[in-house]
């Protein structure tokens, strides 16, 4: 299973719709810049029939270092997750083999 890139989509878009690869780059680095701005605000981003992006909080625990076998305090801290929608899961189900 290969990775996409941005590159990719970037191509990949610019030949559906028409236009060149620089103005599709730099939609896709618009959009890109608006989901992270929201997500640092601490607002979520839902895309209809794709997915939810938003930051949860990580619980602070305790870990180890594997090195020295002595344990560490880890900080709570925010993560972004993705939740996809019922049609993404759809989808994908559909294209499982």
């Amino acid at each position: 299973m290969a990775n996409v890139s941005k590159a990719e989509i970037v191509d990949q878009l610019a030949d559906q719709i028409g236009l060149t690869k620089k103005e599709v780059a730099e939609v896709v680095e618009g959009f890109l810049a608006q989901v992270i701005t929201a997500l640092e605000e601490g607002r979520q981003v839902q895309i209809r029939g794709f997915g939810t992006f938003k930051i949860q909080l990580r619980a602070a625990r305790v870990g180890r270092n594997p090195r020295a076998g002595t344990t560490v305090a880890i900080p709570a801290r925010p993560v972004p997750s993705f939740k996809p929608s019922k049609q993404l899961r759809e989808a994908i189900d559909k294209s499982a083999p």
